[in-house]
């Protein structure tokens, strides 16, 4: 079997450099790559492309990245909750392309299953459609989308074993397991790392073909973006 296994986050960004672009898991901040952001910041990799739903909080995830200027451009769905992000994309210090948020999704499965590109009506008569091609299937139009092409994708399991094959839980399975099929080289940490074998083969969201680097994080903030709780009755 080939051996998957890395030490920790910062032999598991190992050829990462300047230009490259990436793709990052998790949904807000549920399921997201915490140990592999920090390696990647530890690193001083700069002008990165980062596909991911959105771009984190000010301090926390893509956040982090955004505050050391390593990301020249975002590709993403949702960036409402991070000021930083704004006043980046505003001041014109960070490209910024706005995708519907199926269309983010899909364009990450098609990478993973051969498919260069596709159509969708999501986007057309908007600024999304500018410049893309128009054809119009069963009377309505759709728009010529292409897959991604990402150098590296890191996402982040529940469970994982030695073979990469990877478990994902509730939220996180939003973007993560699409992802993991995505990258040239995908990098996936896992809240437990297990002994090949040992996983449900029926429960097994990512085969370990996807897979060519695991490691066992550390440390699981989780963070919540909105804490919301009820009030108490008086």
């Amino acid at each position: 079997m080939i051996k998957k296994v890395v030490a920790g986050a910062k032999e598991a960004i190992d050829g990462i450099k300047d230009n490259m672009t990436l793709m990052l898991g998790g949904f807000g901040l549920s399921g997201i790559p915490e140990n592999s952001i920090n390696a990647l910041r530890e690193s001083g990799a700069t002008n990165l492309t980062c596909i991911s739903n959105n771009a984190g909080v000010d301090d926390f995830g893509l956040g982090l990245l955004l505050q050391t200027r390593q990301i020249k451009k975002m590709i993403s769905s949702y960036v409402g909750e991070n000021d930083l992000f704004e006043k980046l994309m505003l001041s014109g210090e960070l490209e910024v392309e706005l995708i519907p948020q199926g269309t983010l999704a899909e364009r990450c499965r098609a990478a993973g299953a051969g498919i260069p590109a596709f159509f969708t009506p999501a986007g057309y008569g908007t600024e999304v459609a500018l410049g893309k091609e128009v054809r119009w299937f069963n009377g309505k139009p759709h728009i010529l989308e292409q897959a991604f092409e990402a150098d590296f994708a890191f996402v982040k399991a529940w469970k994982g074993d030695e073979a990469g094959n990877l478990i994902f839980k509730g939220t996180s399975r939003n973007f993560n397991p699409l992802m993991a099929m995505g990258g040239k080289i995908t990098v996936a940490e896992v809240e437990e790392l297990v002994p090949a074998g040992e996983l449900d083969p029926n429960e097994i969201h990512t085969p370990g073909i996807f897979v060519q680097r695991i490691y066992q994080g550390e440390k699981f903030e989780k963070r919540i973006e909105q804490r919301t709780v009820r009030q108490r009755a008086v």
